[in-house]
């Protein structure tokens, strides 16, 4: 019985135990069971989404993929520029393909093309991982096929980026596998791909880089030309031979890897320079009416790089309408290298880079990258942000600032006293090696005084700095320091586009050169930049009264940049040679000359110099520091026929006083601080005497000077040493400018704050 008892007992336990484990395998079995359901349901939807998106793809036929869908670019008058692609591309048949690139370009690009479909699933999770891990070889999830689609008939457009791109660029590439063979494929694919340079198709480009066809070019030379469609401009030997090695390598490593050639072939590949065989000159295919390509090379290349920032393809077959002025851009070029130019340049390896555009809009209407450059798309100059500014930067940074953020009037007193930079030992001079005193801003500004600046920016602040920059487009990598006030690296093109926003009353537009772009397919789309206040009109007319001055006062240091009759203002820039390099070159060498001008409606900035400025005899000396005066001089002169000529008008705000027989002004309610008559008394003696110094030197100068670090490599400069200098206005008459200048000032009492923070910067002396 007890046996029974404790029998019935088991059973029970067993049962109670076993009905809570029957519930928790039915609740799993649910939930397993409307997982299913869900990845069943999410199958069939996105089957039929993608059926329906399928079905609405584009046609693509063998024209589509074997033509080459040439970008037409127009200038702003609809007239051709150029045809990227149409002109300069030879197709070479599959049978004519060396087997080496065909390998060079599966390896890199797609090494399971000959084994794929059009997709592949694996290999877009094998693309995530091998990108996560930093391996070389693959470089995204698309098949050689889909990138062919792309390249036939879609664009990079971010809009595009879409689940109908996708489904019905897999769907096209499925159906491109199925109706052509790989080899048809892979002579699509090199016929087809954009190689840099205007050139199209790897047959063109082994031409163009090589003079060489492709069945006659070395394995280095066949891994290179494979890695270079995914960026032909970030991989251009010409001005990125670094980058292009590095690329020609990763397509070495990953033939290896496929085991298409062995390591000891890839080692030797790899010690083989990037530019061993590149060709020095080309051949142009270029029909007879391309005859302006030469003219508006560097436009053209920014064109490219604009259309690829906005998604568009090159050989989409789509035609780009551009801001250029023809007429500006021959006149651009013919400054810089026509013989009988009235800008007269030292020798052939003295550079320009120059943008001009439309103080009202943004629009890029000429650019020059270069002169007597033979290679096509080679450095642009024009957007090279390596060089100093010299003392342009001062209205954008010192005295810009002072107006919009402390108020000061025109003739705030600014101090011209001996200065040395908070924690260091570097002392900061002028071209006279004199000392002012107390004097105005403006007088600071007109003779481009670097000490009245660079305590003008304490005041202000670096950060308050800073912030109006970045209202004029310019950021920087690496916080700007006081050094920065007379000198900072950026570009032509940026320096045009923030002198702009003084000439139109405070409003900042980001440069930009295309106007209008209109696909195969007849749909249209326009640009524009929308412009932002970066200043207060009040700011902007204030500037413009002082840059009027750089080019009319008679100490003023861009005298030999003033157009007689003509409504402009503007300031020069030049920068020296750091401390350890001064002993190597002349008294008064400079390694940069700048000069940006402006009108209400244009605005031309220019960077003169050499390319290796490090190197002996590429100094600019005291009278070629002109040249880019000069240059703007005869540029604004042609480019401002037919535009109005109207003067800039005093906004309600800003006041208008007389001071030592001299229009100053101040924004209402804002005085600030004059000078004081005995101080002014004594300042007028002692200028006078320092411009008796300045008229015994053999010449006048608008330069400035730069101390930076001597690798001329080098971004961002710290300053250190000795004392650095900055440009000498062009004195005409000592006594004609000793009554409108001198006396234009106020004594300055606050006690201006140091940066103490190791910034990273340009320390320039200029002008």
């Amino acid at each position: 019985m007890a046996d029974s008892n404790e029998n019935a007992s088991r059973v029970q336990k067993f049962q109670h135990r076993k009905g809570p484990q029957k519930k928790k395998m039915k609740l799993w079995k649910k939930i397993i069971l409307w997982i299913l359901a869900i990845i069943v349901a999410m199958v069939i939807f996105g089957a039929g989404l993608f059926t329906y998106y399928a079905s609405s793809a584009p046609k693509i036929s063998y024209n589509t993929l074997s033509s080459d869908n040439s970008t037409t670019i127009y200038d702003s008058k609809g007239k051709v520029i150029s045809r990227l692609g149409a002109q300069n591309r030879d197709y070479v048949k599959q049978d004519q393909i060396p087997d080496n690139l065909k390998n060079a370009i599966i390896s890199i690009e797609d090494r399971h093309f000959y084994k794929d479909h059009g997709v592949d699933p694996a290999r877009i999770v094998e693309a995530a991982f091998s990108n996560i891990r930093g391996n070389g070889g693959l470089q995204g999830g698309s098949t050689l096929t889909q990138q062919l689609v792309k390249l036939s008939v879609f664009s990079t457009k971010a809009s595009d980026q879409t689940i109908k791109r996708k489904a019905q660029e897999a769907w096209l590439a499925v159906k491109v596998d199925h109706d052509y063979s790989k080899q048809q494929i892979l002579e699509f694919y090199i016929n087809k791909v954009y190689m840099g340079n205007n050139a199209y198709g790897m047959q063109t480009a082994s031409d163009f880089y090589f003079n060489k066809p492709l069945n006659k070019i070395n394995l280095s030379q066949t891994a290179f030309l494979a890695g270079l469609p995914q960026a032909p401009v970030q991989y251009n030997p010409y001005t990125n031979p670094k980058l292009a090695t590095d690329r020609r390598n990763q397509v070495l490593e990953a033939m290896a890897s496929n085991k298409v050639i062995t390591r000891e072939q890839a080692n030797q590949a790899e010690q083989t320079s990037i530019t061993d065989g590149l060709a020095k000159k080309h051949t142009t295919n270029s029909s007879p009416d391309m005859k302006n390509e030469k003219y508006a090379d560097a436009y053209i290349q920014q064109v490219v790089q604009e259309l690829d920032q906005k998604g568009y393809k090159l050989n989409a077959g789509n035609k780009v309408y551009t801001n250029l002025n023809m007429d500006d851009q021959k006149q651009m070029y013919n400054l810089a290298n026509n013989p009988t130019s009235p800008v007269q340049f030292p020798n052939n390896n003295f550079q320009i880079g120059a943008t001009m555009v439309n103080s009202n809009n943004g629009k890029v209407v000429s650019m020059l990258g270069s002169r007597k450059q033979k290679i096509a798309f080679g450095l642009n100059r024009a957007v090279q942000t390596d060089r100093s500014s010299g003392s342009t930067m001062k209205p954008l940074m010192d005295y810009g600032p002072a107006i919009e953020y402390l108020k000061w009037p025109t003739y705030q007193a600014v101090q011209d006293t001996p200065f040395t930079y908070p924690g260091t030992n570097k002392e900061l001079q002028d071209f006279d090696n004199k000392h002012e005193g107390t004097i105005t801003m403006r007088k600071a500004l007109v003779e481009s005084r670097n000490i009245p600046a660079i305590r003008t920016l304490q005041q202000v602040g670096i950060q308050r700095s800073q912030d109006f920059l970045s209202g004029l487009g310019m950021t920087f990598d690496k916080p700007l320091e006081l050094q920065n006030g007379i000198g900072a690296y950026i570009s032509s093109e940026q320096e045009a586009a923030a002198y702009a926003a003084f000439a139109n009353g405070g409003t900042y537009y980001k440069p930009y050169l295309i106007n209008k772009v209109v696909n195969v397919n007849g749909a249209e789309k326009k640009f524009s930049s929308k412009g932002h206040r970066a200043m207060s009109q009040d700011t902007a007319f204030m500037m413009n009264d002082m840059l009027k001055g750089v080019m009319t006062s008679a100490n003023g240091s861009g005298t030999a940049a003033k157009i007689p009759g003509l409504y402009e203002a503007g300031k020069t820039g030049t920068t020296q040679y750091p401390d350890d390099w001064i002993k190597r070159v002349p008294n008064q060498a400079s390694m940069d000359s700048w000069f940006t001008g402006y009108t209400k409606n244009l605005s031309l900035s220019i960077w003169t110099g050499y390319d290796h400025q490090f190197k002996p005899g590429n100094y600019i000396s005291e009278q070629q520091t002109r040249i880019a005066q000069t240059y703007y001089k005869e540029m604004m002169s042609q480019a401002s026929v037919g535009q109005p000529n109207i003067d800039w008008q005093k906004p309600d705000n800003v006041v208008e006083t007389r001071r030592d027989g001299v229009n100053e002004y101040y924004i209402e309610g804002h005085m600030g601080t004059a000078v004081s008559a005995n101080n002014n008394a004594s300042q007028s003696g002692q200028a006078s005497k320092n411009r008796s110094v300045v008229s015994n030197s053999s010449s006048s100068k608008n330069s400035s000077s730069s101390s930076s670090n001597s690798n001329p490599s080098s971004s961002s400069q710290t300053s250190s040493g000795s004392s650095s200098k900055v440009e000498e206005p062009n004195n005409q008459s000592s006594s004609e400018s000793s009554s409108s200048e001198n006396n234009q000032s106020s004594t300055n009492s606050t006690t201006a704050t140091s940066n103490d923070n190791n910034q990273n910067a340009s320390s320039s002396s200029s002008q």
